[in-house]
C-alpha cells in the first residue's frame, strides 16, 4: 500500500508535520510537508519540509547542519497532521534555542518528566564550560575523579539508609542528590545521558537478570 496515498494533504497539497525530540519527548517543532518532503524523509530517514514561504522543498539542516534524524513517522487519526520522533542534531530552532517552543505564554504549573533531567545536565555541562564563581559544580570538576567518586559513594549510602530507615522524604532528596553527582561524573567522564537511554532502550525485551547483569545470589 502507498502510505502516501492514506494521507489528506489540505487544499494546497500540505500536511502539518511535528518533530519531537524521541528521547525527550520535547516538542522541537512544527513545520509543513508537501508528498515530495514525506517521499523524501521516508526514503532518506532525514526530515524535509516544504517551505511555504520559498516555495520549495528542503531538508532541516541543509545549511546548518542541524538535521533531524527520523526514527518513526505517525499519522494522526484523520491523517491530516504527522509525528516524527527524531534525534536532533544542534538545535531545532533559528534562534539558536533548541526547540522553538521557548516562547512562555503562561505557566499553570511546571511539568516534571524526564526533560527536567536534561535540563539538569544541560546546567552542569555549561558549568564546565563557563565556570561559575562560588559554583558547587565547578568545585566538582576543579577536584577531578576522584572526589567526584567519592560523593557518588556518599550519596549512594545516604540513599541506602533512608530506604533501610522507611524515610520516603528523605529517600526521595538522597535521590535527587546521587542524580545530580551521577550527572556531574557523566560530564567528567564525557559521557551524555542519551546514551544511558540508549543502552537501557537496547535491554527493552530481555530478561531481567540479562538486562541489569543480576545475580541471584
Amino acid at each position: 500500500m502507498d502510505i502516501i496515498k492514506t494521507l489528506n494533504f489540505d487544499k494546497n497539497g500540505l500536511i502539518c508535520a511535528i518533530a519531537q525530540d524521541a528521547l525527550t519527548g520535547q516538542v522541537l517543532m512544527q513545520a509543513y510537508m508537501n508528498e515530495e518532503a514525506v517521499k523524501k524523509t521516508l526514503e532518506t530517514g532525514y526530515a524535509h519540509y516544504y517551505s511555504r514561504e520559498r516555495k520549495k522543498l528542503w531538508k532541516k539542516g541543509e545549511e546548518s547542519g542541524n538535521v533531524q534524524k527520523v526514527l518513526t513517522v505517525t499519522a494522526d487519526c484523520d491523517s491530516d497532521c504527522l509525528l516524527l520522533k527524531i534525534e536532533q542534531k544542534g538545535v531545532a530552532c533559528h534562534t539558536g534555542e533548541y526547540t522553538c517552543f521557548h516562547k512562555p505564554v503562561k505557566c499553570f504549573e511546571e511539568p516534571e518528566g524526564v526533560d527536567i533531567v536534561f535540563n539538569l545536565e544541560k546546567v552542569i555541562a555549561d558549568r564546565k564550560v563557563n565556570p561559575g564563581e562560588g559554583s558547587y559544580t565547578n568545585y566538582l570538576f576543579a577536584k577531578g575523579t576522584d572526589k567526584i567518586c567519592k560523593k557518588v559513594g556518599e550519596e549512594s549510602s545516604e540513599v541506602i539508609i533512608a530506604a533501610v530507615n522507611n524515610n520516603n522524604e528523605e529517600l526521595v532528596m538522597e535521590i535527587s542528590d546521587l542524580t545530580y553527582h551521577i550527572l556531574v561524573l557523566m560530564q567528567e567522564k564525557g559521557i551524555e545521558l542519551k546514551e544511558v537511554f540508549k543502552e537501557l532502550k537496547k535491554r527493552e525485551g530481555r530478561p531481567a537478570a540479562a538486562k541489569y547483569k543480576i545475580n541471584k545470589d
